[in-house]
């Protein structure tokens, strides 16, 4: 699957929740400082053009939607990850985030027990 650039992504996170929208309601979804109206129309082209998102047209407007979920660009985006950074090992990924202390006890307990119910 293809990568999302930074401002893409963004595009993209709004798409995701919106499920259908025009250009004019993303740029009014987007945080401040708002980019551009013409910026956002070409940075959807190039979604269009990279098989995330489809349109239908009204008149002369577009309604965007997406053709790829957010779960199926998170999966390629997480197992990317996993390949460059931690040899394709989610031990050694999870091990990374509990010893910097990014999880906390709580957190550790309840991926142990979410390992322990998939494998019964």
């Amino acid at each position: 699957m293809k990568k999302l650039t930074k401002k893409e992504e963004e595009i993209m996170q709004q798409i995701w929740q919106m499920e259908k929208a025009f250009t004019k309601e993303i740029v009014e979804a987007l945080p401040e400082p708002k980019p551009h109206y013409n910026t956002v129309s070409t940075v959807l082209k190039i979604l269009v053009e990279k098989g995330f998102i489809a349109h239908t047209k009204f008149g002369n407007v577009y309604q965007f939607y997406p053709l790829v979920s957010k779960d199926s660009y998170k999966e390629g985006a997480v197992s990317d990850l996993l390949e460059k950074y931690f040899d394709n090992s989610y031990a050694s990924m999870i091990a990374h985030f509990a010893k910097n202390e990014k999880l906390n006890d709580q957190e550790i307990e309840n991926i142990i027990e979410l390992i322990k119910s998939n494998k019964s």
